[in-house]
Protein backbone atom coordinates (compact mmCIF):
# COMPACT_ATOMS: atom_id res chain seq x y z
CA UNK A 1 0.00 0.00 0.00
CA UNK A 2 2.84 2.62 0.77
CA UNK A 3 4.26 1.66 -2.63
CA UNK A 4 1.16 2.56 -4.12
CA UNK A 5 1.22 5.62 -2.51
CA UNK A 6 4.32 6.56 -3.39
CA UNK A 7 3.59 6.01 -7.44
CA UNK A 8 0.89 7.79 -6.94
CA UNK A 9 2.43 10.35 -5.51
CA UNK A 10 5.19 10.53 -7.78
CA UNK A 11 2.82 10.38 -10.96
CA UNK A 12 1.04 13.43 -9.35
CA UNK A 13 4.08 15.42 -8.64
CA UNK A 14 5.55 14.77 -12.59
CA UNK A 15 1.89 15.56 -13.83
CA UNK A 16 1.94 18.90 -11.41
CA UNK A 17 5.45 19.57 -12.82
CA UNK A 18 4.22 19.37 -16.30
CA UNK A 19 1.27 21.88 -15.62
CA UNK A 20 3.97 24.33 -14.59
CA UNK A 21 5.98 23.73 -17.64
CA UNK A 22 2.87 24.01 -20.00
CA UNK A 23 1.71 27.50 -18.14
CA UNK A 24 5.22 28.63 -18.39
CA UNK A 25 6.71 29.00 -21.73
CA UNK A 26 10.26 28.97 -22.44
CA UNK A 27 10.78 32.15 -23.91
CA UNK A 28 8.89 35.14 -25.65
CA UNK A 29 10.03 37.57 -27.78
CA UNK A 30 8.83 41.03 -28.88
CA UNK A 31 10.54 43.02 -31.06
CA UNK A 32 10.47 46.31 -34.09
CA UNK A 33 12.70 46.80 -36.60
CA UNK A 34 13.58 49.79 -38.34
CA UNK A 35 15.12 47.53 -41.06
CA UNK A 36 11.63 46.12 -41.57
CA UNK A 37 9.58 49.34 -41.23
CA UNK A 38 12.09 51.47 -43.69
CA UNK A 39 12.98 48.78 -45.67
CA UNK A 40 10.32 45.92 -45.94
CA UNK A 41 10.98 44.95 -49.59
CA UNK A 42 15.24 45.51 -49.96
CA UNK A 43 17.21 41.83 -50.28
CA UNK A 44 20.08 43.98 -50.04
CA UNK A 45 21.05 46.80 -48.18
CA UNK A 46 20.07 50.09 -50.14
CA UNK A 47 22.97 52.54 -51.89
CA UNK A 48 22.60 55.91 -50.52
CA UNK A 49 23.87 58.54 -52.96
CA UNK A 50 26.36 61.16 -51.57
CA UNK A 51 23.65 64.26 -50.74
CA UNK A 52 23.91 67.17 -48.95
CA UNK A 53 21.97 67.51 -45.85
CA UNK A 54 20.03 70.70 -45.19
CA UNK A 55 19.53 71.85 -42.07
CA UNK A 56 17.73 74.84 -40.60
CA UNK A 57 17.85 75.51 -37.15
CA UNK A 58 15.83 75.19 -34.61
CA UNK A 59 15.13 71.85 -36.02
CA UNK A 60 11.37 70.55 -35.50
CA UNK A 61 11.70 67.00 -34.85
CA UNK A 62 9.68 64.30 -33.92
CA UNK A 63 9.96 61.19 -31.38
CA UNK A 64 8.33 57.91 -32.99
CA UNK A 65 8.53 54.17 -32.27
CA UNK A 66 9.02 52.15 -35.05
CA UNK A 67 6.19 49.22 -35.96
CA UNK A 68 6.77 46.13 -33.81
CA UNK A 69 5.90 42.97 -35.03
CA UNK A 70 1.99 42.22 -35.18
CA UNK A 71 1.09 38.90 -32.55
CA UNK A 72 4.16 39.24 -30.51
CA UNK A 73 4.33 43.22 -29.36
CA UNK A 74 2.87 43.76 -25.77
CA UNK A 75 4.49 47.30 -25.08
CA UNK A 76 1.47 49.34 -24.80
CA UNK A 77 0.50 52.47 -26.37
CA UNK A 78 0.77 54.22 -22.63
CA UNK A 79 4.16 52.78 -21.96
CA UNK A 80 5.29 54.16 -25.64
CA UNK A 81 3.98 57.43 -25.20
CA UNK A 82 6.00 57.35 -21.53
CA UNK A 83 9.41 56.29 -23.30
CA UNK A 84 8.75 58.83 -25.75
CA UNK A 85 8.19 61.89 -23.62
CA UNK A 86 11.73 60.60 -21.49
CA UNK A 87 13.58 60.88 -25.12
CA UNK A 88 11.71 64.08 -26.00
CA UNK A 89 12.98 65.66 -22.22
CA UNK A 90 16.64 64.66 -24.11
CA UNK A 91 16.15 66.76 -27.09
CA UNK A 92 14.58 69.41 -25.12
CA UNK A 93 17.66 70.64 -23.46
CA UNK A 94 19.30 71.68 -26.75
CA UNK A 95 18.76 75.65 -27.97
CA UNK A 96 19.07 74.10 -31.95
CA UNK A 97 16.04 72.14 -31.73
CA UNK A 98 12.63 73.80 -32.22
CA UNK A 99 9.70 72.32 -31.53
CA UNK A 100 9.16 68.51 -30.70
CA UNK A 101 6.55 66.27 -31.47
CA UNK A 102 5.86 62.66 -30.21
CA UNK A 103 3.76 61.22 -32.82
CA UNK A 104 1.54 58.14 -31.89
CA UNK A 105 1.66 54.41 -33.38
CA UNK A 106 -1.46 54.99 -35.61
CA UNK A 107 -0.19 57.10 -37.83
CA UNK A 108 3.09 54.65 -38.50
CA UNK A 109 2.18 51.70 -40.66
CA UNK A 110 3.90 48.33 -40.44
CA UNK A 111 6.33 48.59 -43.59
CA UNK A 112 5.47 51.80 -44.61
CA UNK A 113 8.84 53.13 -45.21
CA UNK A 114 10.43 56.26 -45.79
CA UNK A 115 6.77 57.15 -47.79
CA UNK A 116 5.27 56.92 -44.63
CA UNK A 117 7.73 58.54 -42.99
CA UNK A 118 7.38 61.42 -45.15
CA UNK A 119 4.01 61.50 -44.83
CA UNK A 120 4.23 61.62 -41.35
CA UNK A 121 6.71 64.76 -41.06
CA UNK A 122 4.62 66.48 -43.24
CA UNK A 123 1.47 65.82 -40.86
CA UNK A 124 3.53 66.68 -37.78
CA UNK A 125 5.38 69.46 -39.11
CA UNK A 126 8.75 68.45 -38.59
CA UNK A 127 11.92 67.84 -40.42
CA UNK A 128 13.92 65.49 -38.37
CA UNK A 129 12.29 62.06 -37.25
CA UNK A 130 14.13 60.15 -34.37
CA UNK A 131 12.80 56.53 -34.53
CA UNK A 132 12.78 53.94 -31.58
CA UNK A 133 13.20 50.56 -32.21
CA UNK A 134 13.33 47.48 -29.58
CA UNK A 135 14.03 44.06 -29.08
CA UNK A 136 13.46 41.98 -25.89
CA UNK A 137 13.39 38.78 -25.11
CA UNK A 138 12.29 37.01 -21.98
CA UNK A 139 14.04 33.37 -20.75
CA UNK A 140 11.87 31.18 -18.37
CA UNK A 141 13.45 28.10 -16.42
CA UNK A 142 12.62 25.73 -13.82
CA UNK A 143 14.82 26.20 -11.19
CA UNK A 144 16.27 23.13 -8.47
CA UNK A 145 13.39 24.09 -6.33
CA UNK A 146 10.15 23.48 -8.86
CA UNK A 147 9.82 19.58 -7.72
CA UNK A 148 9.29 20.88 -4.00
CA UNK A 149 7.83 23.78 -4.68
CA UNK A 150 5.14 21.64 -6.27
CA UNK A 151 4.88 18.28 -4.43
CA UNK A 152 5.95 19.63 -0.25
CA UNK A 153 5.72 23.02 0.35
CA UNK A 154 2.91 24.91 -1.65
CA UNK A 155 2.16 27.09 -4.14
CA UNK A 156 3.54 30.52 -2.50
CA UNK A 157 6.94 29.16 -0.10
CA UNK A 158 9.62 28.96 -2.82
CA UNK A 159 10.03 30.07 -5.86
CA UNK A 160 9.91 27.48 -8.79
CA UNK A 161 10.12 29.38 -11.63
CA UNK A 162 12.94 31.96 -12.96
CA UNK A 163 12.66 34.87 -15.68
CA UNK A 164 15.67 36.51 -17.53
CA UNK A 165 14.49 39.75 -19.57
CA UNK A 166 17.14 41.21 -21.78
CA UNK A 167 16.07 44.37 -23.70
CA UNK A 168 17.54 46.86 -26.43
CA UNK A 169 16.56 50.03 -27.70
CA UNK A 170 18.20 52.09 -30.23
CA UNK A 171 17.64 55.88 -30.86
CA UNK A 172 18.08 56.47 -34.79
CA UNK A 173 17.48 59.46 -36.01
CA UNK A 174 16.97 60.96 -39.79
CA UNK A 175 16.92 63.75 -41.32
CA UNK A 176 13.54 63.00 -43.47
CA UNK A 177 14.24 64.93 -46.85
CA UNK A 178 17.37 63.44 -47.59
CA UNK A 179 16.28 60.37 -45.96
CA UNK A 180 20.11 60.25 -44.18
CA UNK A 181 20.93 58.62 -40.78
CA UNK A 182 22.23 61.35 -39.09
CA UNK A 183 23.37 59.86 -35.60
CA UNK A 184 22.25 57.45 -33.11
CA UNK A 185 22.18 56.02 -29.62
CA UNK A 186 21.60 52.04 -28.07
CA UNK A 187 20.45 51.49 -24.58
CA UNK A 188 20.55 47.72 -23.39
CA UNK A 189 19.16 46.18 -19.75
CA UNK A 190 18.98 42.91 -18.46
CA UNK A 191 16.32 42.03 -15.23
CA UNK A 192 16.27 38.86 -13.94
CA UNK A 193 14.07 37.10 -11.05
CA UNK A 194 11.99 34.27 -10.05
CA UNK A 195 8.41 34.27 -8.90
CA UNK A 196 5.85 30.87 -7.75
CA UNK A 197 3.61 29.87 -10.65
CA UNK A 198 0.56 31.72 -9.34
CA UNK A 199 2.26 35.00 -9.73
CA UNK A 200 4.79 34.29 -12.21
CA UNK A 201 2.64 36.00 -15.06
CA UNK A 202 2.80 39.57 -13.48
CA UNK A 203 6.47 39.44 -12.10
CA UNK A 204 7.38 38.80 -15.53
CA UNK A 205 5.19 41.60 -17.17
CA UNK A 206 6.33 44.17 -14.78
CA UNK A 207 9.99 43.11 -15.45
CA UNK A 208 9.58 42.97 -19.32
CA UNK A 209 7.98 47.26 -18.63
CA UNK A 210 11.25 47.77 -16.39
CA UNK A 211 13.84 46.25 -18.62
CA UNK A 212 12.40 49.30 -21.52
CA UNK A 213 12.61 51.70 -18.61
CA UNK A 214 16.47 50.39 -17.64
CA UNK A 215 17.39 50.54 -21.23
CA UNK A 216 16.17 53.94 -22.08
CA UNK A 217 17.92 54.79 -19.07
CA UNK A 218 21.33 53.99 -20.37
CA UNK A 219 20.47 55.42 -24.05
CA UNK A 220 19.19 58.79 -22.61
CA UNK A 221 23.54 59.85 -22.17
CA UNK A 222 24.28 58.39 -25.07
CA UNK A 223 21.89 59.98 -26.83
CA UNK A 224 22.84 63.54 -25.30
CA UNK A 225 26.80 62.93 -26.12
CA UNK A 226 25.77 62.23 -29.43
CA UNK A 227 23.59 65.53 -30.02
CA UNK A 228 26.57 67.49 -28.01
CA UNK A 229 28.68 65.98 -30.99
CA UNK A 230 26.64 66.14 -33.65
CA UNK A 231 26.64 70.06 -33.69
CA UNK A 232 29.63 70.14 -33.81
CA UNK A 233 30.56 67.77 -36.10
CA UNK A 234 28.32 69.43 -38.78
CA UNK A 235 30.31 72.41 -38.42
CA UNK A 236 33.27 70.63 -40.47
CA UNK A 237 31.73 68.55 -42.54
CA UNK A 238 30.97 69.55 -46.21
CA UNK A 239 28.12 66.60 -45.72
CA UNK A 240 26.41 69.09 -44.25
CA UNK A 241 24.75 73.17 -44.85
CA UNK A 242 23.09 75.03 -42.14
CA UNK A 243 21.47 78.08 -42.65
CA UNK A 244 19.34 79.38 -39.51
CA UNK A 245 15.86 80.27 -39.99
CA UNK A 246 14.83 83.64 -39.77
CA UNK A 247 15.08 85.64 -36.19
CA UNK A 248 16.94 82.17 -34.88
CA UNK A 249 20.58 83.06 -33.86
CA UNK A 250 22.57 80.35 -31.93
CA UNK A 251 23.93 81.16 -28.82
CA UNK A 252 27.53 80.99 -30.22
CA UNK A 253 26.43 83.39 -33.00
CA UNK A 254 27.49 86.98 -32.14
CA UNK A 255 26.87 89.62 -34.75
CA UNK A 256 28.55 93.02 -35.19
CA UNK A 257 26.05 94.90 -32.95
CA UNK A 258 26.72 92.48 -30.31
CA UNK A 259 30.72 92.74 -30.61
CA UNK A 260 31.04 96.17 -30.61
CA UNK A 261 28.56 96.48 -27.29
CA UNK A 262 30.75 94.28 -25.47
CA UNK A 263 33.63 96.17 -26.99
CA UNK A 264 32.07 99.37 -25.71
CA UNK A 265 31.08 97.70 -21.92
CA UNK A 266 34.92 96.67 -21.86
CA UNK A 267 35.90 99.94 -22.70
CA UNK A 268 33.80 101.71 -19.84
CA UNK A 269 35.03 99.07 -17.09
CA UNK A 270 38.93 99.62 -18.04
CA UNK A 271 38.33 103.23 -17.38
CA UNK A 272 36.14 103.22 -14.20
CA UNK A 273 39.00 101.15 -13.21
CA UNK A 274 41.75 103.40 -14.60
CA UNK A 275 39.99 106.41 -12.17
CA UNK A 276 39.70 104.36 -9.19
Amino acid sequence: MRLIQSIIVLIAAIALAGCASWHNPRGATQSASLVDYLYPDAKQPPAMAPTVVKLRPPVRVGIAFAPGKTGTDNLSEAQRLRLLERVKASFSQHEYIGKIEVIPSQYMRAKGGFANLEQVARMFDVEVVALLSYDQVQFNDANALSVLYWTIIGAYVINGEQYDVQTMVDAAVFDVQSRKLLFRAPGTSQVKGSAPLAGFGDKARAARVDGYDKAVDQLIPQLQAQLDGFRERVKNDAGYQVENKAGYKSAGALGWVSLALIALLAGMAFVVRRRA
